[in-house]
């Protein structure tokens, strides 16, 4: 399928077409996950996630097996990004990044503050960390010309360099147990396919056997096996062309575009549906307003739009970086609390973070009212906000 595709556009115009319409999809996924889940059907919703497939249950075929394909293209967009795409060079980076640590690290300060001191939590710190790039791409398509493009394109590279700290996070906060013989056999694979790539191999069927068989060992290692998605992608070669469409003979390119619209309208999708589920029934004031939950929604609504927006406001005072063009800095704090949308991320950290029914149950309620909160307050604030002369185009002008 990948190669045969044929002649793929801007990666970035795609990226930003698919992320909208795959956010609006998200969010009418989780909502149909909280109507199920709080109706007639709930047992049925519940039992079908832990039905046993083989070695792994439905749930966990989607949260580790099918979700390593959407941290490949994670991998994908943010090595295309950095080798040919908008932070290919220094300048570009310093905003996006001082950003995006100033916005994991402040909500993951914020969930201490208020969570940390409970026994047993603060080994949720990590969840208020990341943005849910779909999620906030959909918010500020339903918001049309309201939002400058180039908040659009700030919020692309700032949750993608997001997510390449929620991986880190991943990868050294949340790996237990390992098996040292596992990990030898994925850093053998993983050589592999370095070497297919130095050896100037562009047909991408052998990275893909070669990456099915890096998820196995992952896997058995202990360390969480999305991680082989991102392995993965940093060994398809890419083929640059700066200032031009995307190469159409780039190995890298056509798996991203490939790639792209399964994990945007199926994968996403279906994780958002299999763990937004959350039945309300026996829910008190005191869960709701309980320490997790809490700390959760005050690191997504409160520590997002604090780190983002005073991060940015320090770098441009600082003239490390230039302020979005076209964008006031009321627009620009839309922007921050928008940011602070952690869906996707937020819950699959918290799924590694807490086993306990019972935690996990509150993880969702702090994740999706800090999310909702993160949104409503952003979308209001980007609609009403004045704005400077308004810029040509929208989404398709990235």
């Amino acid at each position: 399928m990948f190669d045969t595709f044929d002649r793929p556009r801007s990666a970035l115009r795609e990226f930003l077409r698919t992320e909208a319409a795959g956010g609006i999809l998200l969010i009418l996924a989780a909502l149909l996950a909280m109507i199920v889940a709080n109706s007639r059907w709930a047992d049925v919703y519940f039992e079908s996630l832990h039905l046993h497939l083989g070695p792994l249950s439905l749930l966990h075929w989607i949260n580790d097996a099918l979700m390593a394909l959407f941290f490949l293209l994670v991998g994908l967009e943010i090595k295309r990004e950095f080798i040919d795409g908008r932070l290919s060079n220094w300048s570009d980076r310093w905003l996006p990044v001082i950003a995006a640590a100033a916005g994991m690290a402040v909500p993951a300060i914020t969930y201490l503050l208020v969570a940390g001191r409970t026994p047993g939590l603060a080994n949720g710190w990590a969840i208020p960390a990341a943005t849910d790039i779909a999620f906030a791409i959909g918010v500020l398509a339903l918001l049309g010309k309201c939002a400058p493009t180039s908040l659009k394109l700030l919020l692309t590279t700032v949750a993608i360099v997001d997510d390449m700290g929620a991986v880190l996070i991943i990868a050294l906060a949340y790996t237990k147990g390992i098996s040292g013989l596992a990990l030898l056999v994925a850093a053998l694979l993983f050589c592999a396919m370095l070497i297919l790539n130095r050896s100037g191999v562009k047909k991408l069927w052998p990275y893909m056997l070669l990456a099915a068989a890096l998820w196995l060992a992952v896997f058995l290692s202990g360390v969480h096996a999305t991680i082989a998605g991102v392995l993965a992608a940093l060994a398809i070669p890419i083929r640059t062309s700066p200032g031009a469409p995307d190469d159409a003979e780039s190995p890298l390119h056509r798996l991203e575009h490939g790639l792209h619209p399964w994990v945007a309208f199926a994968i996403v999708p279906l994780f958002g549906f299999a763990n937004a589920g959350v039945s309300l029934a026996g829910v008190g004031l005191e869960q709701v307003m309980g320490p997790l939950p809490l700390g959760i929604g005050a690191g997504l609504f409160l520590g997002k739009q604090l780190g983002i927006f005073a991060s940015i406001r320090g770098a441009v005072a600082l003239g490390i970086a230039d302020r979005p063009a076209g964008a006031t800095w009321l627009q620009v704090y839309g922007l921050a609390l928008i940011c602070g949308i952690g869906f996707t991320m937020s819950l699959f950290i918290g799924g590694l973070a807490f086993s306990d029914p019972l935690l996990s149950d509150e993880v969702k309620i702090g994740v999706l009212g800090g999310s909702v909160l993160s949104a409503v307050a952003g979308y209001l604030l980007l609609r009403l906000a004045p704005g400077l002369p308004r810029e040509e185009g929208g989404i398709d002008d990235a």
